[in-house]
């Protein structure tokens, strides 16, 4: 039974449940011996860390965690109180390890601190500090010059040549940071500039370099959006990626890589047009990974997913009596041209009546002319709608640019202009007190161009105005 039970399934399940639970046994057992941890392994944090790996549920080895923490704070106590200064170090560190309550640590921490500045003296805090500072080590350890100074500052905060010690040491800090911007290094910059005004936020040097980090990430701000611009999407994204890596919550950057997305969704919708499924679907998946589920990720992959059956369609021979429907296709196709339904209704717009007039006769000249002449009736369309205030055709018109393979450039000035005219009538809706029909103006600015001029201060008037009007 047992050799049955080893080899079988339910050994296969059992098998794992046993050693976790010999491991939190271990673990204990190492706890109650006040082994609390080993570099080979034998300790009681190893042992447990090991049993929450294969079970990330067991409550036993968190708890037993948990424990090893409370003991590790105790023994620095021990070790504080009898002068065994770097064990306290260690135990205090492996108690802040397994998140030992915060309040406990940092109480136990300072008193270690004076601890040592009684037992070393000023003094001799202060020569370790300087010492490091000639060897270069600002920061980064307990025995860092910054540190060291700070340690001294929280006894004696006057103390001069502590003082001194620290403006000299922050100064080579942001000389570094500055080294490090020429370099192109924005995120070893930016941490060298935060260390710097966690030390001293009213150092002399901070302002300069802050000032120059900001101008540089303007400037890859502004490169994004030129890439963007321009259809080199992927050196956008790389750029936007390195803005959130500093920060992020930056609401600007996630909007840049959802444009990029959408970018990569439209480009996906015109290579499958040209049945290039392949470089569609790469296209695709680029869009889905910045922006999963977006909507013009799913109106994208029902494009491809339509073009492939398209395509499909077109492989089988038309028939005699299929051939006989093709004047008919390009009379429909006319005539939803001229109404400007270049891409919709589905089925019934221009686009849908060539393609599936393609399909039936691929190498037809009078059907390739109608196609090739969709993208500039799609830009008299935009034009014509756009003089009469038509904004929703408008808008439909935009989208067939876009579909149709409208240069970046033109495409990027047709959605500033558009965008800009519903602002303007966000403005006059907001000048008559109609709060609603304003806020579905600038909704639809932004929707069309999230970076028009003006968009963040129309939202802001139409804040406070709505907020008054409450």
């Amino acid at each position: 039974m047992l050799v049955l039970l080893g080899r079988g399934p339910l050994g296969d399940r059992l098998w794992p449940r046993a050693r976790v639970h010999e491991l939190a046994a271990q673990g204990a057992d190492a706890l109650a011996r006040g082994r609390l941890s080993a570099a080979d392994g034998s300790g009681a944090r190893e042992l447990f860390e090991a049993a929450l790996a294969m079970d990330p549920d067991r409550s036993q080895a968190r708890s037993g965690l948990a424990q090893v923490a409370t003991a590790a704070l105790a023994r620095a106590r021990e070790d504080l109180a009898a002068d065994r200064l770097a064990a306290a170090h260690r135990h205090l560190q492996l108690a802040r390890e397994l998140s030992a309550p915060r309040e406990q640590a940092e109480a136990v921490a300072a008193r270690l601190r004076e601890r040592e500045a009684a037992l070393a003296g000023l003094e001799g805090l202060i020569a370790r500090a300087d010492a490091a500072q000639a060897q270069g080590l600002l920061e980064g350890r307990d025995e860092a010059a910054l540190p060291l100074y700070a340690r001294v500052l929280e006894l004696q905060p006057s103390h001069a040549q502590a003082l001194r010690g620290r403006d000299d040491a922050l100064a080579t800090l942001l000389d570094q940071a500055r080294e490090d911007l020429r370099r192109g290094e924005l995120a070893a910059a930016a941490a060298a500039i935060a260390s710097a005004r966690r030390y001293d936020p009213g150092h002399v040097d901070l302002p300069d370099t802050q000032a120059r980090l900001t101008e540089e990430l303007d400037a890859l701000r502004a490169r994004a959006e030129a890439d963007l611009q321009r259809g080199r999407i992927e050196a956008a994204v790389a750029a936007w990626q390195r803005l959130q890596a500093l920060d992020p919550d930056d609401a600007d950057v996630a909007t840049g890589l959802q444009r990029a997305a959408q970018a990569h969704a439209a480009h996906a919708t015109r290579l499958a047009a040209d049945f290039r499924f392949l470089d569609a679907g790469r296209a695709l998946a680029r869009a889905d990974a910045l922006a999963p589920g977006a909507p013009a990720v799913a109106a994208a992959q029902v494009a491809v997913e339509r073009a492939q059956r398209r395509h499909q369609a077109m492989q089988a021979p038309a028939t005699a009596g299929e051939r006989a429907r093709l004047p008919e296709l390009l009379r429909q196709a006319g005539e939803a041209e001229a109404r400007g339904d270049l891409l919709s209704p589905p089925g019934e717009s221009a686009y849908d009546r060539l393609r599936a007039a393609q399909a039936l006769a691929p190498r037809d000249a009078q059907v390739r002319r109608a196609l090739a002449r969709l993208l500039p009736s799609a830009r008299d369309c935009f034009d014509r709608a756009l003089s009469a205030n038509n904004l929703a055709l408008a808008r439909r018109c935009l989208d067939a640019r876009d579909t149709l393979g409208e240069q970046p450039r033109a495409l990027a000035a047709a959605q500033r202009r558009l965008a800009l005219r519903w602002l303007a009538i966000g403005d006059e809706r907001l000048a008559a007190g109609e709060m609603q029909p304003a806020s579905a103006a600038l909704a639809a600015a932004g929707a069309i161009d999230p970076g028009v001029p003006g968009l963040a201060a129309f939202e802001q008037r139409l804040r406070t105005a709505s907020a008054a009007s409450e």
